[in-house]
């Protein structure tokens, strides 16, 4: 068993974007911007936030966060996103999620301009990755194939399941695998007799938000687990969707929870904005 080491990976990347960060800077006179937007005080988010923004500064990425109130109006939060879809040195929007209850996601993040859509969440972002056009694919999703390709692990021809069919991270995973010529399966809270779908993988991705879903007896021995979940129990300790300790032992690699999937999903943001900024000359703003 060896495990899959995102902390390390992440400090790869943001090591790369840093100096693609200082060409770009030099030759094109273009520094790459970032703006969060986040709307109420729920602690997780504040720390994502918080995470993003330090990453920007050791990358040398600009980043802003625009702090809103819990009681900000979808109007007012539209308008915040049409003001920096217009800013010219900001090349990525993101839009912490989840948003209060009163405002509409899917309205809020199809408001943000396309090239700038970082997150991948964009309805025109979601399509070009389903067919395979290239685009924006989300963070996460993106930064479970560059631990893959790392580690040398080829998804083509294998059994890849997918456990969580959410929109953020379940379903471009899908397309992202499928994309690789992976034979994928995605599963959800209605699947029946899950453990006869992940029993039949070789790469197993978890990503529900469940603690220990998954199961010694739910893996064949040599499967590939990404574990995509972060939980925090009751005594402050973060653990994943999968039981890892009887877990680990039957898998060829597994990420660690935490400093797996975690840091990588914040290098690959770094790398979509910067990918963002080398692109903005060349596409007309909106």
């Amino acid at each position: 068993m060896q495990l899959l080491d995102g902390k390390a990976l992440s400090l790869e990347i943001e090591a790369k974007v840093k100096e693609e960060v200082m060409i770009l800077t030099s030759s094109r006179g273009v520094t790459p911007g970032l703006a969060v937007i986040l709307v109420g005080s729920d602690p997780a988010s504040q720390a994502y936030v918080n995470m993003k923004a330090k990453a920007c500064k050791r990358a040398g990425i600009y980043s802003i966060t625009h702090e809103m109130p819990e009681s900000t109006t979808e109007s007012q939060l539209l308008n915040a996103i049409s003001i920096l879809n217009n800013d010219p040195n900001i090349d990525g929007i993101l839009v912490q999620l989840p948003l209060p209850k009163h405002i509409n996601t899917a309205k809020v993040l199809e408001a943000i301009a396309p090239h700038k859509d970082v997150d991948g969440f964009h309805p025109q972002n979601v399509g070009r990755l389903t067919s395979n056009l290239g685009g924006f694919a989300p963070a996460t999703p993106m930064g479970v194939m560059r631990l893959l390709q790392k580690y040398g692990i080829d998804p083509q021809g294998k059994n890849a399941v997918i456990v969580g069919a959410s929109n953020i991270v379940g379903k471009p995973m899908a397309s992202l695998l499928l994309n690789a010529n992976a034979t994928t399966t995605l599963c959800h809270i209605y699947t029946k007799d899950l453990a006869s779908h992940t029993q039949n993988a070789d790469i197993l991705c978890v990503g529900v938000g469940k603690p220990n879903l998954i199961t010694e007896s739910m893996v064949k021995k040599g499967v590939v687990v990404i574990d995509i979940g972060i939980n925090r129990l009751e005594d402050g300790s973060l653990v994943g969707d999968v039981d890892f300790a009887s877990v680990a032992p039957k898998c060829s690699y597994i990420t660690p929870v935490p400093g797996g999937v975690g840091p990588m999903t914040i290098a690959s943001l770094l790398e979509n904005t910067l990918k963002a900024a080398k692109t903005r000359q060349e596409t007309p703003q909106s």
